[in-house]
C-alpha cells in the first residue's frame, strides 16, 4: 500500500486535532453502522475528514490491518441511501503510525440517512436532524439526482471493458481488484445495471444514448464570428472527450515566441492551464438531463467562451461561486478525479483565475444565461500580446522541431543565421543535426541559403 505525505491539500484535518464540525475520528474496530452515521453526518453537513487508526478518539494507535480498515469504510459509505460517493481512502504515516485518511467531500447534491436516520456533523459529534433542519436541507439539496438513474435497458454490454479494466488499474488495489464492484461504489453501476453516469463515463456509444453530451469546438480567427471558421464535433466517454478537446484547443490555440539572446520565450493565445479547467468544469458540471444542446467552445482572437447547458446548481451564485462548493454530478466528478483530469474538492475556477492573472489578464467573466452557464476566458491578440513576439502555431502544425522554431526566430530577429548561431544556442546538439535542420527549412521553402561553405548564412525565403 502506498503511503501518502500528510501535506496532502485534499485533507480538511490532521491526526492529533481536536475532532470538529469537519474532523472525526473512528476505530478500526467501529461497527459499519457506526463509520456509516460519521460518513452521512459529514456530508450532511460540510464535508470534512474521518481519521481511523487502531486506537480510539485521538488516542491514536496503528491499524491492525489497513486493507480490512480500508474495505470498512468502503462499505460503510455503500450502505448510506443513497450510497456516498467518496474518493479512496488513504493510507497515512503520522508518527510512525499507519492510518487511514478518508475524505467526504464537500458540496454534495443529496441528503444521506443511515438505516432511516438523518444526522449531520455539529461540533465534534454526529446529532439528529430536526423536521425543520431535514425540511431545510432537501430544499437546499434538490437535484434529483439525474446521473444515478438506470436508463431504460441499460446493461453492461453496453459498457467498454477496456475502458474499465483501465480504470480499475489506475486507481489500483483494493479497489481495482473488482472493476465492477469499484464502479458499484462509484455510483456507476446499481444492481449490475449501468447507470447513466457509467455510460457517459464507460459507454460503447455514447452519441446513441446522449446525444447531449457533445462537444463543438469552434475556432474563428478574429472576434466575432465570420464565415470561415474550424470546428470539431466530439461524442465520446467523457475523459477521452476532454482529452480529444484539450488537445484540439492547444492545436488551434495560438502560440508564439521571441528571441531573446539566444534564449526563447514562449507565449500563447490563453493560459492553457485556464483553458483545461474551464473546459474540465464544463464537462463535469453541466447538466446532462438537458437535452437538445450541448457544451459548445468557442475560440475568438481575443477571448474564448465556454458554455454548458444547466444553470448553476443547488446554492451556487454568480455572488459566491470561488466560495461555494457544489456538485451536481458527484460520480462523474469522482471518476474524473480518480483519472487525474479534475480535482475533487472543487478548486478549478480560483485555479482559473489564479492563471489567467499570472499571465497578466483580466479575471475570467461568468454569466447565467436563461438555460446555461458562460465563462468568458479574456485573451489578446498575438500580434498585441507580446511586443516582438511572432505567432509560431503554423511552423509547430508543419512539425518543427524546437530546433528550427528557434532558428526562424533567430532570423526575424537578425535577419540571418549561420550555423554556428544555432550551435550557439544548442550546444548539446552535433554540428550534423545543426546542419540537417537548416537544410531542412531550406527544402521547405522556408529559408535561402546564401554563400557557400564558412560564408554560409540563411535568411527568410
Amino acid at each position: 500500500m502506498a503511503e501518502v505525505c500528510m501535506d496532502m491539500p485534499s485533507l480538511t484535518g490532521f491526526p492529533g486535532q481536536p475532532a470538529g464540525s469537519r474532523l472525526a475520528y473512528a476505530s478500526e474496530r467501529e461497527s459499519t453502522t457506526g463509520l456509516a452515521e460519521t460518513l452521512a453526518a459529514l456530508a450532511n453537513a460540510h464535508g470534512g475528514t474521518l481519521i481511523v487508526s487502531g486506537g480510539r478518539g485521538t488516542s491514536l494507535a496503528a491499524l491492525h490491518n489497513p486493507a480490512a480498515a480500508i474495505e470498512m469504510v468502503l462499505a460503510a459509505a455503500l450502505s448510506c441511501t443513497p450510497p456516498l460517493i467518496i474518493p479512496l481512502p488513504q493510507i497515512i504515516e503520522h508518527q510512525g503510525m499507519s492510518l487511514l485518511a478518508v475524505e467526504v467531500p464537500s458540496g454534495l447534491p443529496y441528503v444521506y440517512a443511515v438505516q432511516g436516520r438523518y444526522l449531520r456533523r455539529e461540533g465534534a459529534n454526529n446529532v439528529p436532524l430536526s423536521p425543520a433542519a431535514l425540511h431545510r436541507l432537501f430544499s437546499e439539496r434538490a437535484d434529483v439526482g439525474w446521473e444515478r438513474q438506470t436508463p431504460p435497458g441499460a446493461s453492461l454490454q453496453e459498457l467498454d471493458s477496456d475502458l474499465i479494466t483501465a480504470y480499475a488499474r489506475r486507481v489500483g488495489p483494493p479497489a481495482g481488484d473488482d472493476p465492477l464492484a469499484l464502479l458499484t461504489r462509484r455510483g456507476c453501476l446499481i444492481d449490475g445495471i449501468p447507470t447513466n453516469a457509467g455510460l457517459l463515463l464507460f459507454g460503447r456509444d455514447v452519441a446513441a444514448r446522449f446525444p447531449q453530451a457533445e462537444l463543438t469546438l469552434v475556432s474563428y480567427r478574429g472576434r466575432e464570428p465570420a464565415d470561415t471558421f474550424e470546428r470539431e464535433d466530439i461524442c465520446a466517454p467523457l475523459p477521452e472527450a476532454i482529452r480529444r478537446a484539450e488537445r484540439w484547443l492547444n492545436e488551434h490555440m495560438r502560440k508564439g515566441s521571441r528571441m531573446i539572446g539566444l534564449e526563447r520565450e514562449d507565449w500563447t493565445q490563453f493560459p492553457p492551464g485556464a483553458v483545461r479547467e474551464a473546459l474540465v468544469n464544463a464537462v463535469a458540471h453541466r447538466d446532462y438531463a438537458t437535452r437538445g444542446e450541448g457544451i459548445r467552445i468557442t475560440m475568438f482572437s481575443d477571448r474564448l467562451e465556454v458554455y454548458s447547458p444547466g444553470r448553476l446548481p443547488g446554492h451556487v451564485t454568480l455572488d459566491n461561486i470561488r466560495a461555494e462548493r457544489f456538485s451536481r454530478n458527484p460520480a462523474i466528478v469522482q471518476v474524473l478525479a480518480d483519472l487525474g483530469l479534475v480535482e475533487r474538492l472543487g478548486y478549478g475556477i480560483d485555479r482559473m483565475l489564479r492563471q489567467l492573472a499570472s499571465a497578466g489578464l483580466p479575471p475570467a467573466t461568468f454569466r447565467e444565461t436563461a438555460a446555461g452557464f458562460l465563462v468568458i476566458l479574456p485573451g489578446q491578440p498575438m500580434a498585441e500580446a507580446v511586443p516582438g513576439g511572432v505567432d509560431t502555431a503554423a511552423w509547430r502544425r508543419m512539425g518543427l522541431n524546437d530546433r528550427q522554431i528557434d532558428a526562424l526566430l533567430f532570423v526575424v530577429e537578425h535577419e540571418r543565421i549561420t550555423n554556428r548561431d544555432l550551435q550557439e544556442m544548442h550546444p548539446d546538439v552535433s554540428p550534423e543535426t545543426i546542419r540537417r535542420d537548416l537544410s531542412d527549412l531550406v527544402s521547405r521553402g522556408l529559408l535561402l541559403k546564401v554563400g557557400d561553405k564558412r560564408a554560409t548564412y540563411y535568411i527568410l525565403k
